[in-house]
């Protein structure tokens, strides 16, 4: 009979799971009671791995398992374990700089693939709230200071070139994950792909279009590059509205297992695309025309909101914290030197601002017409009603991908939603 080693990978099911947990007095005893009373609940509606609530007399526990295997297709698509290692070293570097922003560490198995965290409770998937019309007041300010802070601290203008380097060769062996997003989203939605999908028959014309679309194609195929050779940061990589929980006071950033180095407005952009999805997909959840017109009006506030703060936080860090060898103080020495820097970081964040209008662009197609969709709009039952608010949502973004520059201001976006939101697609 085959035996398993402790420091060999295995799933560990529920009973697998309990003996495991009984076995850590540093995780048992805050569980409190005898393990056989414990309550094990399996909750991944991920994509990738398997999740378990874990609830004892006294406390309780999340438990992520990374699968061999990329859960929402299966075996036949193999996937390496190591990206609980790299969730790992993120949750630390996140902690580092924005404590209380991401679920406390409690344990990690690197063997097993496996990571212990806090159980965050009373608190939601934000995804799911938003579809519920919740509105979140804590959260800009949450969001922006998490990727105002994380951002900055892991780039050249916080950190010593051979420090970032450093950085970049921890997160390197990410790249299976990263493939994933170079294939799901760069490359997929925009040609012929076994797995990708839509709303038919009504988005069809539309999904051929995009793949005849030369000028898209530019389009996505240049934020590609930069997503390849930009490694601007320590991103988190999956920063969209179901990697976040929250209550009406908190905001917890969870799942950075595709974080690597890799371009700044590609987090910033994935909440922006997100709220955009979550402004346009609202119309199919009313019941009542109208009757969300409040909500909509709050998550476009949202959308200003999360680019106005982050960028006035992430420069109120340039000007007081910078300590990294890009643009060197002794080149900027002086009043005149002091206002041409300042000139320059409006240059700076205006190219940000244009990097993070195309990615979550990008973000809106590939949960469109490629594999991974969202609930947003999964959850729009009438299918001609969910391809109107998916028509709309690809419209904005064709426009804003293609073109990125005529969006100087995070207002413009919310001009073009609200417009987009009033469009009529032919029938």
């Amino acid at each position: 009979m085959k035996t398993e080693r402790p420091d060999q990978y295995r799933i560990l099911h529920e009973a697998a799971l309990r003996e495991y947990l009984a076995a850590l007095p540093e995780l048992a005893t805050p569980l409190g009671g005898e393990p056989t009373s414990w309550t094990i609940t399996e909750v991944g509606d991920g994509n990738l791995n398997l999740v378990f609530i874990v609830k004892g007399a006294r406390g309780g526990v999340a438990v992520k398992q990374a699968l061999p295997y990329v859960r929402l297709v299966g075996e036949s698509w193999p996937l390496p374990l190591s990206r609980a290692h790299y969730e790992y070293l993120a949750l630390a570097k996140q902690a580092q700089f924005a404590p209380g922003l991401v679920p406390a560490l409690l344990h990690h198995n690197a063997a097993l693939a496996l990571n212990v965290m806090e159980l965050l409770e009373p608190h939601l998937i934000m995804r799911k709230g938003l579809i519920a019309g919740i509105q979140y007041p804590r959260f800009v300010q949450d969001i922006t200071t998490f990727m105002a802070r994380t951002l900055f601290f892991t780039s050249d203008l916080a950190v010593s070139a051979a420090a970032k380097k450093e950085g970049v060769a921890a997160f390197a062996g990410n790249h299976a994950l990263c493939k994933i997003t170079e294939d799901l989203i760069f490359t997929d939605p925009y040609r012929v792909a076994e797995q990708n999908r839509w709303t038919q028959p009504w988005l069809d014309a539309t999904a051929a279009a995009f793949r005849e679309d030369l000028d898209l194609h530019v389009a996505i195929s240049r934020l590609k590059l930069k997503f390849l050779n930009a490694p601007e940061a320590l991103i988190h990589g999956d920063l969209h509205t179901g990697s976040i929980m929250v209550t009406d006071g908190a905001t917890v950033v969870i799942d950075p297992e595709f974080a690597f180095y890799g371009p700044m407005g590609f987090d910033i952009g994935a909440v922006i695309a997100n709220l955009l999805m979550a402004y346009l997909a609202s119309a199919g959840h009313e019941r009542i025309p109208a009757e969300r017109q409040v909500f909509e009006a709050w998550v476009l506030e949202t959308v200003e909101n999360v680019w106005s703060e982050f960028a006035r936080k992430f420069l109120a860090l340039w000007r007081t914290q910078a300590g990294g060898d890009a643009y060197p103080r002794t080149l900027f020495e002086g009043e005149a030197g002091a206002a041409r820097l300042e000139v320059e970081r409006q240059a700076y964040m205006a190219r940000l601002f244009q990097d993070t209008v195309g990615f979550s662009a990008a973000k809106i197609i590939r949960r469109i017409l490629g594999l991974a969709h969202n609930i947003d709009f999964e959850l729009i039952e009438d299918p001609k009603r969910r391809a109107i608010c998916e028509a709309r949502s690809l419209k904005l973004a064709r426009v804003m991908m293609v073109e990125a520059s005529s969006f100087p201001t995070i207002g413009a976006v919310t001009k073009a939603a609200r417009e987009a939101r009033d469009w009529q697609p032919d029938p």
